[in-house]
């Protein structure tokens, strides 16, 4: 072998010929891999060009822990390890990719069918495992989601985390379970008829543990992020980290068959190239979802608002598959609650709404408030199933000051709107972890650190990024395991009045989002949105063919007379947010109607209701 381009970076066995280990580590006069156990042995490795170090072990076997040592004597574990199970201070365990896989004839969903259900899987069940989570898909399942979605599981410091402050990207959080039992939730998924979808951080890595600088210019100096040094993927020597990332994210792909990756905060990934990063692993992992008969998808979370990353066009567009939508959730959040602090100062009106559900980004040109300037570019051109909007999601709950979800924020009527509007919108919907029966448990920030320095500065920078916000009072301490445990769902709610009824209001949403001739189509153009300004309410019709559909959204706190234009026809409700089946306290709108073209419809207080009409309308 004369290059590290021809194996795969890390540790890697094969029964029957042992182990290979791969590293890019430019910085390295020479490097040898010390084996700690089961046997203590150094042996140095071979150097290949453009900094690669490789070196082949016939009797190195899984479960064998090693180092990297360098010619000063330090030793650091793989940054390409698969497997930290002391720590990210410890040395990296050789991992068996033998698996028994019964997922064989899975081939993935339809983008057009994506119901996400992010979960956090330290916080989702008392065990915080992903042995734990097996037992909770038949309830999602029965629930109408079609994936579930990860929060990152790449190893972090101690056991508590986010998981956003991880540090070695290819190994699998040890006290989630490691490796293997990432690997049977994935089957188990599979098995259940639920896609996976994995959050990956490719902005940034945690500070703690990170020690991939004396290896190599993993990281530049020209940009910053705000939670750590900004990956260099576009300065000298940047295709060899480029060629780390996409790897890893092959790594999920084909040896844990995840469906699609979630990409964090990628905004925060500075390329200045003509050939960007993020439409360059587009590309690879298309290409490797066609050679493997799979659909696989890249859903990247941004803040830019430019279509362009979502967007095919062969000359400008980045080629990844959905966006989430912050300007759908602002929309709405403003509307339900009182919130207009910080970026929610752009927000609250429903003209935003209705802009929202016809193109998709509401600041599209615009000049915003909060940034000062003007604010993203034209979505119109872009389907329905390019966005993925949510009421809520962890970034949305987890980063208010003391992690209030919307049933803290809104009643009971409130979430059953916050409901329609999410999910009859023609967008992919996300629900987050609790949200189907009001889960009252806050979601706070969380961590557990070894550095007392690096504990303060995680305080100071949480202090920091309320300061735009009003929120008076201290923080909860993320490094307090009591903030963590308060973060657990408690499942026991979904069997208890009014938590069961949301659960399944929230199940006859997703049915008829399922089964509906109009709302199982993912068409922004059949959609015509009228916003109402006193009283604040929104009518939303959407149509195909001769079915159409009017969902009349009232946000006042009061019941609303509204004037309404109604194709003339026959029309029957459908479904009314305040009817007593949902503990409402009554509908007031009729159970059919005749409509000459407009009409006058009372709609209770903090409600909806839906009409449809199957005949032909004039």
């Amino acid at each position: 072998m004369t290059s590290g381009s021809t194996e795969r970076l890390g540790a890697h066995f094969q029964e029957n010929s042992g182990c290979t280990f791969l590293v890019w580590a430019p910085r390295a006069q020479r490097l040898d891999l010390h084996l700690v156990a089961p046997r203590d042995i150094s042996l140095p490795m071979r150097q290949l060009p453009d900094g690669y170090s490789h070196l082949h072990v016939p009797d190195a076997l899984p479960g064998a822990r090693y180092f990297y040592r360098f010619d000063s004597g330090d030793e650091r574990p793989d940054p390409a390890s698969r497997f930290q199970p002391e720590g990210v201070h410890g040395p990296s365990e050789v991992v068996d990719p033998r698996f028994s896989w019964d997922d064989r004839s899975w081939r993935g969903i339809e983008l057009r069918d994506y119901v996400f259900y992010e979960l956090h899987a330290g916080t989702f069940t008392p065990e915080g495992t992903f042995d734990a989570i097996i037992p909770r898909l038949g309830a999602l399942k029965d629930l109408g989601i079609s994936a579930i979605e990860l929060m990152p599981v790449a190893q972090f410091p101690g056991s508590r985390n986010w998981g956003y402050d991880g540090v070695y990207p290819f190994a699998v959080q040890a006290s989630y379970g490691g490796p293997n039992a990432l690997k049977r939730l994935v089957n188990a998924c599979h098995c259940a008829g639920l896609a996976v979808v994995l959050d990956v951080v490719y902005n940034h890595l945690g500070p703690e543990g990170n020690y991939f600088s004396r290896f190599g210019p993993y990281f530049t100096d020209f940009y910053h992020t705000p939670w750590g040094e900004a990956i260099n993927f576009d300065r000298a020597q940047s295709d060899h980290v480029r060629r780390y990332f996409i790897e890893n994210a092959l790594h999920w792909v084909e040896d844990f068959h995840f469906d699609a990756l979630r990409l964090d905060a990628v905004h925060a990934i500075t390329d200045t190239s003509a050939r960007p990063f993020l439409g360059e692993l587009a590309t690879v992992v298309h290409r490797r979802a066609d050679q493997l008969g799979r659909n696989i998808y890249l859903f990247p979370e941004s803040d830019l608002n430019d279509a362009r990353i979502v967007s095919s066009d062969p000359v400008c567009g980045y080629g990844l598959d959905a966006s989430w939508n912050d300007d759908f959730h602002h929309s709405v959040h403003t509307l339900l609650t009182d919130d207009r602090e910080g970026y929610y100062a752009d927000f609250g009106s429903t003209a935003q709404l209705a802009r929202a559900f016809s193109e998709g980004f509401v600041f599209s040109g615009q000049e915003s408030k909060y940034r000062g300037r003007r604010h993203g570019n034209s979505s119109k051109f872009l389907p329905a199933e390019k966005f993925a909007v949510f009421a809520q999601n962890h970034d949305q709950v987890g980063n208010r000051r003391l992690g209030e979800r919307l049933s803290s924020l809104v009643s009971l009527e409130g979430l059953k709107l916050a409901a329609g509007l999410v999910l009859l919108s023609p967008f992919l919907p996300l629900l987050f972890m609790g949200e189907e029966y009001g889960e009252r448990a806050p979601f706070l920030y969380f961590v557990s650190h070894g550095d007392p320095a690096l504990i303060e500065a995680v305080h100071k920078g949480r202090r920091e990024e309320f300061s735009r916000f009003a929120w008076q009072g201290d923080i909860p301490d993320p490094q307090d395991e009591s903030t963590f445990a308060r973060s657990r769902i408690d499942w026991n709610l979904r069997c208890s009045a009014p938590h069961k009824i949301l659960l399944e209001f929230y199940k006859e949403l997703l049915r008829l989002r399922r089964e509906d001739p109009v709302f199982s189509r993912r068409d922004k153009n059949d959609l015509e949105a009228i916003p109402f300004d006193s009283p604040k309410a929104l009518l939303l019709r959407r149509w195909h063919e001769s079915h159409q559909r009017l969902a009349i959204f009232n946000f006042e706190r009061s019941a609303a007379l509204l004037h309404i234009p109604a194709p003339v026809g026959a029309w029957e409700r459908a479904l009314d947010s305040a009817d007593r089946r949902w503990s409402g306290p009554g509908s007031s709108t009729p159970a059919q109607f005749e409509s000459p073209g407009e009409l006058q419809l009372t709609v209770a207080a903090s409600s909806f209701a839906l009409y449809k009409s199957d005949g032909e309308l004039r």
